[in-house]
């Protein structure tokens, strides 16, 4: 959640505040940091095509998952 927020006030990556990217539209929760990190670069290795295709498929209206984790004020306060 916290380098969601981060992205979210655009912080953190330089891609991110580049392209203007906030909303979270694909997330996986993942007991372990190994395990998290396996799957990172698995995903990082997917064609595009793969990458899209899951996302539209967990998350077809393609909505912001993160639009409500955080009071509209903390997001305002800080952009």
């Amino acid at each position: 959640m916290q380098r969601v927020l981060q992205h979210k006030l655009g912080f953190g990556s330089v891609f991110t505040k580049k392209y203007l990217l906030h909303d979270l539209l694909y997330f996986e929760v993942i007991p372990g940091m190994s395990d998290a990190i396996n799957r990172e670069k698995q995903l990082k290795n997917w064609h595009r095509t793969w990458k899209w295709n899951l996302i539209k498929e967990k998350n077809p209206e393609l909505k912001d998952l993160a639009a409500d984790w955080y009071p509209d004020k903390v997001i305002n306060e800080n952009v």
